[in-house]
């Protein structure tokens, strides 16, 4: 029975990845050394990161104007590590609050001092829908806005012809569940950052790729979080996650091989359209997101029961589809499509999908 993982993250990754680790795991390149033990001041593990961060420059078509940083403390350190940085002017915040992991977000913030204004918010409809500003936005009065890209939890995303309005505001994404997954202008953006566990590497990776000119030296900021030593040391002032990097790094070689991110997002447009045309047409079976607002990598769905829903969910696993058990903050059901998906877990989805609905 093949088996795929559909877990948010840790997640699936790509298979002739996973078998090149396997091969390489004793001896890298022939070194006689593993990954897992191999020093990161050697010249082969400086190559391994020159190497990653030049293929993410070309992938994601990063200008020279701005720093990719490996960092640690997943998307969750970078709530605290973005406005220790970043929002040190006026230390104040425009955030749209689009979910869990927004919220996170604000809470951070607000527990260093920062004021944080909410200036959208779809609670009330469950966050079914992404939030817009309310107001007319002024770099005058905030750092910064705030906007988390591809909301895992509540399947939402904006997609880069839907990015709010933020006139002269540095715009902030947290792109952590759709990084490289679909093509974003990084020009738009003054701040990106994504923990690495959901379309990348193994977890204990945090890429943020920052605008210079929002990097400044931040005398109060421990040095974990602080961009600048970051930049000076080439992300290696102490000893980085060497195993998620060079795992990013053969990830990163997989996409390129595969035609870049212009491709993958054909790809997941069509592995998600696979989805969401059943659920569209299920009469047990439903997703509440707007079409356009849908997310392409984390599809949300339920029965509308939880005893349906907990029952579809062992049906699913015992017929090999992993970790379709919606995050528990909202219940329900959920399909985590990366990019390492292939089409035919998606498939294999709607097939269990088709199964579970004619006989209940």
């Amino acid at each position: 029975m093949t088996v795929y993982n559909f877990s948010a993250g840790p997640a699936v990754l790509p298979k002739p990845v996973m078998e090149q680790i396997q091969k390489e795991l004793p001896s890298l390149q022939g070194s006689g050394m593993s990954i897992l033990e191999i020093s990161h001041r050697t010249k082969r593990f400086e190559d391994i990161l020159d190497t990653t961060k030049q293929d993410l420059k070309e992938l994601l078509q990063i200008p020279d104007n701005y720093e990719v940083l490996f960092c640690q403390g997943g998307g969750t350190g970078q709530f605290a590590a973005v406005p220790l940085n970043l929002a040190n002017h006026h230390r104040k915040i425009a955030l749209l609050d689009s979910g869990h992991w927004a919220s996170g977000a604000a809470d951070e913030a607000n527990r260093l001092g920062y004021t944080v204004d909410i200036v959208g918010n779809t609670k009330a409809n469950k966050y079914q829908s992404l939030p817009y500003p309310d107001q007319k936005l002024s770099g005058d009065q905030y750092d910064y806005l705030y906007a988390t890209l591809n909301n895992t939890i509540e399947g939402t995303t904006y997609h880069r012809d839907i990015l709010p309005e933020h006139n002269d505001i540095t715009l902030v994404g947290d792109m952590s569940s759709n990084f490289m997954a679909e093509r974003y202008n990084v020009n738009d953006f003054g701040l990106i950052f994504a923990g690495a566990q959901k379309n990348l590497a193994p977890a204990g990776l945090t890429i943020v790729i920052v605008r210079k000119d929002l990097i400044h030296p931040a005398a109060h900021t421990p040095k974990m979080l602080n961009y600048e030593p970051y930049v000076k040391k080439d992300s290696m002032f102490n000893t980085p996650p060497v195993f998620p990097i060079y795992v990013a790094g053969l990830v990163t070689k997989w996409l390129k091989d595969l035609g870049g991110v212009d491709e993958m997002e054909k790809i997941n447009r069509k592995k998600a359209a696979v989805l969401y045309d059943y659920l569209d047409e299920s009469k047990m079976f439903k997703n509440h997101v707007a079409k356009a607002e849908r997310s392409l990598t984390n599809i949300t769905f339920s029965t509308g029961s939880d005893d349906l829903d907990a029952q579809f969910v062992e049906f699913a696993t015992q017929n090999g589809l992993m970790s379709v058990k919606g995050h528990r903050s909202v219940g329900g059901l959920r399909a985590s499509l990366y990019n390492a998906m292939p089409i035919e877990g998606a498939k294999a989805l709607v097939d269990c999908l088709h199964q579970f609905e004619q006989t209940h």
